[in-house]
């Protein structure tokens, strides 16, 4: 190229396009006078006819108004493209920031449960140290009060023998005469006498105090003692595989493995992931499976379909989709008849995940149980497993509105449930604690939705007893096995749990107008009150047949003056305490009579403060003043209660009570 042509390449001197974005073209600085109208695409440069047809003959050029035109038209993808970009980010964030919180917020009651628990081994420690120097003193005591008398006795003799031969030598050496003949044949007598007198020459106790202290495999322990849990694992890189991802046979377990892994795609080798998965039908309702732990960052999903066509099965790590969830999972027959399923009841129309329930008969029945007892079983009536409530006639007038479920696995089945409770928004919840779940219903029977997951990690259900809605709307589930208490939102997504290292059998859960959380520790045989938070308020109660004691309680109501209201299982009784845990009022005693019990269940009041109790044993239902008198029964007798357990009132003013016994809750009319 010859040195008087600039180069093509010098941003200096060529027009771009961006130069000309007026759509003009700029004058051309190799040729004087001309106008760039052209735009060559091969070099990017806005040129003039000459240009064109010089030193640019060979490259592509064209109008310069149709280059700002495509240019403009690429610049607006990429500004439409990269404004796309911004609710991801937003949405990013979001998640981001309620992740970020929900970590503060375990890093915070984590660090409360360790000092809790810490103080409680201190306390721990404290009493044992007392007990031990207490042991002490009285062993000490006894010992010494042993070898002290003896001591005392030796020390009596021989004091004796002394000051008697002291006497008697004196005698001696003086002049003997009849005068003191009589005084020395006393003295002779009293001789003999402590010569041969039996004291205790040979120590009646012995000096052997010694202190077994087997404190080196406790320290070992304490070494070892707590565990903080967490993974690397995120959603974005995790994956499943198995056939079961894809397809499965009806009524025949499937299984899919989750294998977790970290930002940077490494297998992570660690258990205790919050996972969850859900098999859902085509009309929307959800079913549950039983997630394993291999704890080495495997996991495996195994559900059983019992209805053929196509279904959604979604894995979520963390609430967060793994790669490729939801997938599409088709169900179909087995084309071996001899492993066909058993036909399926008309009132079976989800595909059901079947969790293990620990127990296939529920409660146990024996002794004075939740569900066990020598009386004759109440006639059941055919109930409708989707949850439609039969409305019928009664051969006997009672105030039975309507009842649902059968036993069973499905959505408006159950097997042992437990705890009850209701919203303002019209909504029934009930805890199936053997199904590891809770079933939601409106207060006209209809069945809603469900959820949970079997498992004994935080966001998952080992048995739900207990079920309490927050104004807030948040639903609050006491987990009797896992030992504390888990917080869902209104739509079952896991936030929180609360009470973990406290609680050793969390039965009931209520909330007070402060919106704290009382829990009932059946166990513990004491009432925990703890903010949403975590923060544990106050608590009261131990195991023993006292006014502030307790033997087995079951569940608690709060009323308008936020007095809290606890049944009392194997005390027969229903107590009050003020929210500092002051007895207020305690009635009921043990029998069938008007206002007696046979260990009371269920508990709630109404709007004039009258309390509506479950009266498990004598399977009724009993209505008090707020003052303990008996006021009346809620008529049962045309479909017998048999174990009745939670109790609440619904938002239109009924009674609904979980029928343990008979696998179904009931709605009954209560006039207020």
């Amino acid at each position: 190229m010859e040195a008087g042509h600039p180069s093509p390449d010098s941003s200096s001197e060529e027009c771009t396009v961006l130069e000309a974005l007026s759509g003009k073209g700029l004058d051309c600085h190799t040729h004087t006078g001309k106008v760039t109208a052209l735009y060559c695409s091969g070099c990017e440069v806005c040129v003039c006819e000459e240009c064109a047809s010089g030193e640019h003959a060979d490259h592509p050029t064209g109008p310069l108004l149709a280059a700002l035109e495509t240019h403009r038209d690429g610049l607006q993808e990429r500004l439409t493209a990269a404004q796309n970009r911004l609710p991801q980010i937003s949405e990013a964030l979001v998640s981001l920031r309620e992740i970020l919180q929900q970590l503060t917020n375990q890093r915070a009651l984590i660090e409360e449960d360790i000092h809790v628990s810490f103080e409680e081994l201190h306390k721990t420690l404290d009493v044992r140290k007392s007990v031990l120097l207490m042991e002490l003193e009285v062993t000490y005591g006894l010992k010494q009060k042993v070898l002290q008398a003896q001591l005392d006795t030796l020390l009596h003799g021989q004091g004796g023998i002394v000051d008697t031969c002291t006497q008697t030598e004196k005698a001696l050496s003086g002049e003997a005469s009849a005068a003191s003949l009589q005084a020395e044949r006393g003295l002779g007598e009293t001789l003999g006498e402590l010569a041969s007198q039996g004291l205790p020459f040979q120590a009646e106790e012995n000096d052997q105090l010694d202190l077994l202290m087997e404190a080196e495999g406790l320290r070992k322990s304490i070494h070892k003692l707590g565990t903080i849990i967490t993974t690397s694992a995120v959603a974005s890189q995790s994956e499943a595989s198995g056939v079961g991802l894809e397809q499965c046979i009806v009524g025949l377990p499937a299984c899919v493995t989750i294998t977790t892994r970290d930002k940077a795609g490494g297998h992570c080798r660690s258990g205790n992931a919050i996972l969850s998965a859900e098999v859902c039908t085509p009309d929307g309702s959800v079913a549950d499976g039983e997630i394993l732990d291999h704890k080495n960052g495997t996991y495996d999903f195994v559900y059983t379909v019992n209805k053929e066509g196509e279904f959604s099965l979604a894995l979520r790590l963390y609430d967060q989709h793994i790669k490729g969830s939801p997938f599409r999972l088709r169900v179909t027959r087995s084309p071996d008849p001899e492993v066909s399923p058993p036909t399926t009841t008309a009132t079976s129309l989800t595909a059901t995940a079947t969790p293990s329930t620990g127990s296939s008969e529920g409660a146990k029945r024996r002794g004075k149980s939740p569900g066990s007892g020598s009386k004759k079983k109440g006639s059941r009536r055919t109930g409708s497993a989707l949850g439609t409530p039969r409305r019928r006639e009664n051969p006997i007038e009672d105030d039975l509105i309507f009842r649902i479920g059968t036993k069973g696995k499905n959505k408006g089945e159950f097997t042992n449930l437990q705890g009850v409770s209701t919203s303002s928004s019209g909504r029934i919840l009930i805890a199936d604690s053997n199904n590891q779940c809770v079933q939601i219903f409106s207060n006209d029977g209809e069945f809603k939705s469900r959820f949970g997951v079997r498992g004994r990690s935080p966001g998952q259900l080992q048995r739900p007893t207990g079920v309490a809605v927050h104004p807030n709307g948040d639903i609050i589930i006491a987990d009797y096995d896992n030992k504390w208490v888990s917080i869902f939102s209104s739509e079952g997504k896991y936030k929180a749990k609360l009470g973990s290292g406290r609680l050793m059998g969390p039965k009931g859960v209520s909330v007070d107008q402060n919106g704290h959380v009382i829990v009932v520790d059946n166990k513990a045989c004491t009432v925990f009150i703890f903010q949403p938070t975590g923060k544990l308020v106050t608590k009261f109660g131990s195991r023993g047949n006292g006014d502030k004691q307790f033997a087995g309680p079951h569940f608690a109501a709060v009323n308008n003056n936020n007095e809290i209201i606890v049944t009392d299982f194997h005390n027969h009784s229903v107590k009050v305490f003020t929210p500092e845990g002051e007895l207020l009022l305690k009635f009921g005693s043990n029998g069938e009579g008007n206002g007696q019990f046979n260990a009371p269940t269920g508990v709630a009041v109404d709007v004039n403060g009258n309390i509506i109790v479950a009266d498990w044993g004598n399977s009724r239902i009993q209505v008090f003043d707020s003052s303990g008198s008996f006021l009346s029964y809620i008529n049962t007798s045309a479909d017998p209660l048999y174990g009745p357990q939670g109790l609440a009132l619904t938002s239109d003013g009924h009674v609904v009570v979980a029928d343990s016994g008979n696998h179904c809750f009931k709605v009954y009319r209560y006039l207020q």
